[in-house]
């Protein structure tokens, strides 16, 4: 008997499980038999919330992971696939988010867990020393990418992940909007 399959998902920047991409792959899943469902309040600061990723990884070694990862959780996702050999979907993923992110310097508000912390330079060191600089698992990625995106130029994503399976769709925006029509064919990449 093969053992059950995980499904871990990662939330983006200053999001939640409660996000509603999260809660719409979550009712899927509830509904099938046999998957695993994982989806962490991952820790505000980028080197804390990949040791916990790790672990979490590490807790279900052995077993079939598939990752879907939004915004700055498409970037940890990446690492995931690269690391651990994983399948992951990444929702208009972050790509050198330490460029983005250095505009966000200073105090910070979770609007979903009203969690307060700081943004500090060193915070974005260790977003660049997460980054992954040579991708070899593009065979396992399916990104998913809106092109009025108002966060993150789709572009950028578009070259970085030019080797994946690659859907672009005009218009929509960062929560990618419809995002519930590819739930099913996302379990079917990851685990089928």
């Amino acid at each position: 008997m093969s053992a059950s399959p995980v499904l871990l998902y990662l939330h983006g920047f200053n999001s939640s499980p409660q996000s509603l991409k999260a809660e719409q792959m979550r009712t899927l899943v509830a509904q099938r038999e046999g998957i695993e469902w994982l989806c962490p309040q991952l820790a505000c600061h980028p080197m804390d919330a990949w040791r916990q990723i790790e672990q979490l990884v590490r807790a279900h070694q052995g077993r079939p992971l598939g990752v879907i990862g939004s915004s700055l959780g498409g970037f940890l996702a990446t690492r995931v696939a690269e690391h651990f050999g994983a399948w992951a979907v990444l929702i208009n993923p972050a790509v050198q988010p330490y460029n983005l992110l250095k505009d966000y310097l200073g105090p910070q508000l979770n609007p979903y867990t009203q969690q307060h912390y700081q943004l500090e330079p060193q915070h974005i060191d260790e977003l660049r020393a997460l980054e992954v600089i040579e991708l070899s698992c593009a065979s396992r990625l399916w990104v998913l990418l809106q092109t009025d995106d108002e966060v993150l130029d789709y572009r950028l994503a578009e070259r970085e992940y030019a080797q994946a399976r690659l859907t672009i769709e005009q218009g929509g925006d960062h929560s990618f909007q419809g995002f519930q029509r590819y739930c099913p064919d996302i379990l079917s990449f990851l685990f089928d």
